[in-house]
């Protein structure tokens, strides 16, 4: 008994530090499954093993769980490529911005997007908030990144503040695709070839030296 005494609150530590994570990837499952109106916190904490009591301690309403989500699953990336795409060389940097949204695509969080396009007009609040918290940090990086191409003389001089949707739009739709209209399309669509695509593309276009795909 003595000597098994410490092994329980370690272990229990462990499963409670855990809890939140879990209770996020679970909700992340629901919202994509049935949407954000149809989504319940009792089958939330259902799929994440806990009660919904459990659940309270760590997210008061579904709002905040939803919010808590984006940040993990969109924040988070975003923040991890804002700095570095400053920093990189100009061909570098358009590859970085494309493959990230690629990698976005083949991920569950690829589906946010489109639940947000579902739910924004019934949900205002939510909209706002991703908004700010994905939209407006993403165009913010872009931008920044596209300013320093124009500065060091990488890029042409460009409307920098409409650039930085066609750097991103391409493959938005392609994810979009991907959650809708794919199923019902006579093939496939590749996401890295569009990326590869859309490189050559941009690159071809914003640098004063064309290169070759």
């Amino acid at each position: 008994m003595i000597g098994n005494a410490p092994v329980r609150p370690i272990r229990w530590r462990r499963r409670k530090e855990a809890r939140p994570s879990e209770i996020l990837a679970a909700a992340l499952d629901n919202f994509i499954e049935r949407g954000y109106a149809a989504t319940k916190l009792d089958d939330v904490a259902k799929r994440a093993g806990i009660t919904k009591g459990t659940l309270y301690l760590y997210f008061p309403n579904k709002e905040e769980l939803f919010k808590a989500v984006v940040r993990e699953a969109l924040g988070a990336r975003i923040a991890g490529i804002a700095g570095p795409l400053t920093a990189m060389p100009a061909p570098r940097l358009i590859e970085t911005i494309v493959t990230n949204i690629r990698n976005l695509a083949a991920s569950p969080a690829g589906a946010i997007p489109k639940l947000l396009l579902g739910e924004a007009g019934n949900f205002p609040e939510i909209a706002r908030f991703y908004h700010d918290e994905v939209v407006r940090r993403g165009l913010k990086a872009v931008r920044a990144a596209l300013r320093r191409g124009v500065k060091t003389g990488e890029f042409r001089d460009i409307d920098i503040d409409h650039v930085c949707y066609c750097v991103v739009a391409p493959l938005l739709l392609g994810l979009l695709w991907k959650q809708t209209i794919e199923r019902y399309a006579d093939r496939e669509l590749d996401l890295a070839a569009l990326a590869r695509a859309h490189v050559d593309v941009l690159l071809n276009g914003l640098l004063r030296k064309i290169v070759s795909s």
